[in-house]
């Protein structure tokens, strides 16, 4: 497979994938993973599917936290983090790596929320409590079956 074929399968995987999970580093240096909400999965959130329709060759990730969660404390200590999408039935895997930011657009934020969030944020958009990360990856891995494994970056 060639680097646009590896692009193609990593959309794919993404807009498909149930399980995603999200590594960050605590200040001692070590890692954090859990799992998150994967805004890119068409079936989950179809609503925001149409924000990434430009995003197809730069891979990028938006990600929606609580501002005082341990993920937004590790932040603001290290921005290095990992991201990665599987699909445990058929072996396949995209991992995503680089420094993530603190999303400050109140128009992406606006984009991307979602009425159901105001249980997380009980005071909606305007919450201080919501904040967007977002990824832009600088490194990226995917695999399938054992039949490839193939970095870019």
């Amino acid at each position: 497979m060639n680097e646009q074929e590896m692009k193609d399968f990593s959309i794919k995987l993404m807009q498909e994938a149930n399980v995603t999970c999200f590594t960050t580093m605590d200040e001692t240096g070590y890692p954090h993973t859990r799992a998150i909400f994967n805004l890119r999965n068409i079936k989950q959130f179809p609503t925001l599917a149409k924000i990434f329709e430009n995003q197809k060759e730069d891979l990028l990730i938006y990600i929606s936290t609580n501002t005082s969660s341990t993920k937004v404390k590790h932040i603001r200590t290290n921005t290095a983090v990992s991201l990665c999408f599987t699909d445990p039935e058929d072996f396949r895997g995209l991992t995503l790596g680089g420094n993530i930011e603190i999303v400050t657009d109140e128009t992406i934020k606006k984009e991307l929320w979602l009425d159901w969030w105001d249980r997380y944020y009980p005071k909606g958009i305007e919450d201080e409590d919501y904040t967007i990360l977002k990824l832009q990856p600088k490194t990226v891995e995917v695999w399938y079956k054992g039949k490839f494994k193939f970095q870019f970056t």
